[in-house]
Order: structure tokens, then C-alpha cells, then sequence
């Protein structure tokens, strides 16, 4: 675990230092948050706050992963140092097609941003090559975890690969809607990467365990300026970045049924907001007062940092739950 946790915290720095740097950087573009009008009002005030802070993260990364395959490569880890690359650039394309949608909407002021045609498209070619990579590439076959039970079964090929696939779009898709306060997709992430960490430094993998303490040190680094009141926002880049991570780490693992348990937040964040759609399109009300989730509990009157604290224990208690019953 030595050379884990100095990637951890030399990632954590690593991330201050380019987050300093880069929020001024925004600042200078004026690529400021866009809030809704039919939002919290508490809210409004956020309007033009720097976002595609996930840029901080990207680069962070990129820098740290680049520093530690020519470490382990040096030490004789040529192994290990290869499969580091893979997850990261499944971790680079989610970002940059998050990118991509941020940059359209924020920098040349297209509202609409990237079309959802092509951000789903660009999603999924990015998922297809890594599962790929995954069962043609590693050849770690089709076993997939069933927490509770404490055994694998084996997916047929012709099931896995899609199913899979969903796995990663799904759950970029839940990290984005988590999205929405300060602080809160951020805090959630690390825990769940932080869980999934511990699990690949259990079974031994030591690129999970590598990449994934990189990852962390990298959020905890920009969360020191997502914190409220954020300073920076981490935008499409930021959360499609996060999921694409989460995503990887757990088919890595064989453990994509366990975000269901340590990655409940999310889950629930993008059922809320199914619910709220079905429901307003058979009554024409609303079944949330607001969705995703977490702002349903701010127009209940919970300050931001309640539900962050809130929402971030839960996953925190999942989490250690979820290391009990593997």
C-alpha cells in the first residue's frame, strides 16, 4: 500500500496545485454556471461560477497516471503499468465528450450544447472499446459477482457485452444527475472509488489499487474547491469523468451488481427523476418538488451542506457494507 498512498497524495497535491491554476484560467473565459429559473432559489446566486472544473481532474490525472507507469515500469512493473493506461483513457474519453458539451455550451454559447445524439454515440463507442478491451484484450472472461450470494456466475458473451456497456452509460448517466450541489457528486464519487479501491488492494490488482488511490487524491483535490461555496463546479467533464471511472473499476472488479449497494445515491438520484417524468406525464403534477433527489430535500428547507453530509454518509455506511459482504 506505500506506493497507493503516495499516488494518493501526491495526486491530492498534484490536484490543488492545477486547480489553482486553471480556475482563473475559467474565470478569464467566463465559463460561468447557468442556473435554472425554476430551480432552488438559493441557487441563482451560483450564476457564473467557473465550471468544466473537471478539467482539474483530467489533467491531474493524465500527469500523475503518466508519472506512475514510468515509475513501475522502472521498478520492473511492466504489467501493471500497461493496464493503468486502458482506464485511463476510458477515464480521458468520458471527460472529453463531457468536454466537448461544456465547452459548446459554455465557451460558444450554444445552449444546447453537444447533441444528445451524438454525446449518447460518443458514450457508447467509448464503452463498446473498453469492454472490448476488458474480454478480448485482458480475457478476464464473464464472471460477474452476485453480492449477498458471495459467488460468481458467468454471463454468456452474447449478454455480457451489452450489459456491461449499460453498466458504464448508466452510471455516468447517475453521476451526472447527482450533480446539482456543491460538493455532493464529488464526495459521493470518492467514497465509492475509495470502496472500490480497497476492494481491487484486497484481491491484489494492483492497477486498481494504483489507479484508483490516483483518482481519489485527484477528487479530494478538486473537492477542496467544490466545497461550498464552491469555488469551481466540475461540469459534463467532471461527472461523465467520475462515472466512467466508477464504471471501469467496478467491471474490472467483476463487481458491477455491487453499485447497486455502495453507489445507492446515484441510483436512486436517476429513479427519482424517472418517476418524476412517468408521473408528470399521466397527472400533469409532480411527485417530487423538484428532481433529481437532492433537490427535492432543498425545497424541504435542508441547507446544501445537510444534504451533502447526509447523502455522503449513507454512501459511506453502503460503502463499509458493501466491503462486509464480498
Amino acid at each position: 500500500m506505500k506506493v497507493e498512498t503516495s499516488m494518493l497524495i501526491i495526486a491530492f497535491i498534484a490536484s490543488i496545485i492545477a486547480g489553482f491554476i486553471i480556475i482563473p484560467i475559467l474565470k478569464k473565459l467566463k465559463v460561468g454556471q447557468i442556473e435554472r429559473d425554476d430551480g432552488p432559489q438559493s441557487h441563482l446566486k451560483k450564476q457564473g461560477t467557473p465550471t468544466m472544473g473537471g478539467i482539474i481532474m483530467i489533467v491531474t490525472m493524465i500527469i500523475i497516471v503518466t508519472g506512475t507507469y514510468i515509475f513501475l515500469t522502472a521498478q520492473g512493473q511492466r504489467e501493471t503499468a500497461n493496464r493503468l493506461i486502458p482506464m485511463l483513457v476510458l477515464t480521458i474519453g468520458f471527460g472529453a465528450i463531457g468536454f466537448i458539451d461544456d465547452f459548446k455550451k459554455l465557451v460558444l454559447k450554444n445552449t444546447k450544447g453537444l447533441k444528445p445524439s451524438y454525446k449518447m454515440l460518443g458514450l457508447l463507442i467509448v464503452s463498446v472499446i473498453y469492454v472490448i478491451y476488458l474480454v478480448q484484450g485482458l480475457h478476464i472472461g464473464t464472471d460477474t459477482y452476485i453480492p449477498f450470494l458471495k459467488t460468481y456466475i458467468n454471463i454468456p458473451i452474447f449478454l455480457y457485452i451489452p450489459f456491461s456497456i449499460m453498466v458504464i452509460l448508466g452510471t455516468t448517466n447517475a453521476i451526472n444527475l447527482t450533480d446539482g450541489i456543491d460538493g455532493l457528486s464529488s464526495s459521493i464519487s470518492a467514497i465509492i472509488i475509495t470502496c472500490l479501491t480497497v476492494i481491487g488492494a484486497m484481491a491484489g490488482i494492483e492497477e486498481v489499487s494504483v489507479f484508483g488511490s490516483i483518482v481519489v487524491g485527484s477528487v479530494l483535490g478538486f473537492l477542496m474547491f467544490n466545497l461550498h461555496p464552491a469555488k469551481v463546479f466540475m461540469g459534463d467533464t467532471g461527472s461523465l469523468l467520475l462515472g466512467g471511472v466508477i464504471s471501469a473499476i467496478a467491471l474490472y472488479l467483476k463487481m458491477p451488481l455491487l453499485l447497486l449497494i455502495i453507489a445507492l445515491i446515484p441510483v436512486l438520484e436517476t429513479i427519482s427523476v424517472i418517476i418524476q417524468v412517468i408521473y408528470f406525464k399521466k397527472t400533469g403534477k409532480r411527485f417530487f418538488k423538484m428532481a433529481p433527489l437532492h433537490h427535492h430535500f432543498e425545497l424541504l428547507g435542508w441547507k446544501e451542506s445537510k444534504v451533502v453530509i447526509v447523502f455522503s454518509l449513507i454512501t459511506l455506511a453502503l460503502s463499509i457494507f458493501g466491503l462486509m459482504i464480498i
